[in-house]
């Protein structure tokens, strides 16, 4: 049951709205930046080590943790430091249609208190509903341990980032796959890290990647929202 929980919370295709998001990626590609396999491999990697690593995934787990100690207060806490910490206008609003379309999803099928008290924060505007922080709440009130809840992050967010190459550069189905299987060693390493995180070390990124997500909302044409 626990698989098929975490398969269905980490499942690309759930109907949040995830394939209208690019997370940045989208300039990069129209800069010329990303532009073939190799160059997909690198902006994946470089976006999963030195992003996502320190930013979603460290509040996925954070939030997770919160949940097994029935503290909605630091759900709100980390809600609170999640949207300071996300600079890019595009990056912050889709972080939270995300996140409040996937409360939206499971809410109504889980009975956890701290999930409860989390989307009623949202609905008083006490919060906002990142993606992160719901996914991490989510899983732990499905009783999906902390360490397949971390691999299910990372991988959806690597799916997204190789479909939307795949997509856009272009690169051939077989490429895209093969891309995503090079990158399942690096998923371990960074599950493990985040096992724990630095709190000191929350929001750490590349000025680049932002930059390049505030460029997208300027672009002369887009197919992603972000």
């Amino acid at each position: 049951m626990r698989l098929l929980n975490l398969l269905q919370l980490s499942d690309p295709t759930l109907p949040i709205g995830g394939y209208a998001h690019s997370g940045g990626l989208e300039t990069y590609v129209q800069s010329g930046i990303v532009c073939s396999r190799d160059t997909a491999c690198d902006y994946i990697r470089q976006m999963l080590t030195e992003n996502i690593h320190y930013g979603d995934a460290a509040f996925a787990s954070l939030a997770y943790d919160a949940v097994c100690q029935n503290d909605i207060d630091e759900c709100i806490n980390l809600d609170t430091e999640c949207t300071a910490l996300k600079l890019p206008r595009e990056i912050r609003d889709a972080s939270v249609k995300l996140g409040n379309r996937l409360l939206k999803v499971f809410q109504p099928v889980l009975q956890n208190l701290v999930l409860d008290q989390y989307v009623k924060a949202i609905r008083g505007k006490a919060a906002s509903g990142h993606y992160c922080l719901a996914f991490g709440i989510c899983a732990a009130a499905m009783g999906i341990s902390k360490e397949d809840m971390l691999t299910g992050f990372y991988y959806n967010a690597s799916v997204g980032m190789v479909t939307n190459s795949v997509k856009m550069i272009p690169l051939g189905q077989q490429q895209g796959q093969e891309l995503l299987f090079s990158l399942q060693p690096l998923i371990a390493e960074l599950v493990e890290k985040t096992m724990q995180p630095n709190r000191d070390l929350l929001g750490l990124c590349c000025t680049g990647f932002d930059i390049r997500c505030m460029q997208h909302e300027t672009l002369y044409s887009r197919l992603y929202m972000s």
